[in-house]
């Protein structure tokens, strides 16, 4: 890890702009020696000056014999609100090693006017919709599919529809539905870009996770301008008891503070 062997161990699951902003804060904090850890999803991320691990740990058992053995004193837990079960095995793992467990994750994206908003609670459940429903089963659909390389094979349960995927590495072509157009680029992009890109492919109807954040925000702001309604997934249901924040400086103060009484305990 670091230098001194007194420092404050902390462990970030990343993999999100949130853990990145952390990271950048913590490069500068010399008294907390912080390991970045990312699930490998990602062929190049962006990698921080912090040690970096990349791969899972196996599971809640794994995770907890890491802890113990690296001595971490605090879990930053700023995976994707998406990554549900990474999220539970911090929580289990935290729980069975006494460590302070904080989760960093950015505020979901509300409804504003002139949007046109369907929600499904999980992707099957969205793919279920769009097979079979009144609305959107019985009439094929030009989709803006923005749910992840990794999560496209419940949509061949409708393969009705023309998807338009847009991905940083190319998706596992066993997944996609049978008409899909691919585009590989990195964002981020702007409103203008994104209501060009859903003109350009007549998009009729864009389908999102609700991840929150800047970032992909635009994606919604052009669909609002276009009148093109989205349905969204919404979050899965959070770990209970677990202390949360939303931005990298809250989760700095946090740190600091169990960094404090950790010290004070020493003495």
């Amino acid at each position: 890890m670091s230098s001194s062997s007194n420092n404050f161990r902390v462990l970030v699951l990343g993999g999100t702009t949130e853990a990145s902003a952390l990271c950048r804060d913590l490069e500068k904090e010399p008294s907390i020696s912080a390991t970045l850890s990312l699930a490998g999803v990602t062929k190049q991320p962006h990698l921080p000056t912090l040690s970096v691990r990349i791969g899972g740990f196996g599971g809640s058992d794994g995770l907890s014999t890491w802890l113990k053995t690296h001595e971490i004193n605090a879990v930053i837990d700023a995976t994707h609100p998406f990554a549900a079960t990474m999220s539970q095995h911090a929580a289990t793992a935290c729980a069975a090693t006494q460590t302070s467990l904080l989760r960093l994750e950015r505020s979901g994206w509300q409804e504003m006017p002139g949007d046109t908003w369907f929600h499904a609670p999980t992707l099957t459940d969205a793919a279920t919709l769009l097979a079979n429903s009144p609305k959107w089963g019985t009439t094929p659909q030009r989709i803006f599919l923005t749910t992840g390389r990794k999560e496209l094979a419940p949509f061949k349960t409708a393969p009705q529809h023309h998807y338009l995927i847009r991905s940083i590495d190319a998706p596992d072509p066993v997944s996609l539905p049978p008409h899909a157009t691919i585009l590989l680029d990195r964002g981020p992009f702007d409103v203008q870009s994104e209501a060009r890109l859903m003109q350009d492919y007549d998009i009729s109807l864009l389908v999102s996770k609700n991840s929150g954040g800047s970032a992909t925000y635009p994606k919604l702001e052009a669909a609002r301008l276009l009148r093109i309604p989205v349905l969204m997934i919404d979050r899965p249901a959070a770990c209970p008891n677990i202390p949360t924040t939303e931005t990298a400086q809250q989760a700095m103060a946090w740190l600091q503070a169990h960094q404090t009484a950790s010290t004070r305990r020493k003495v």
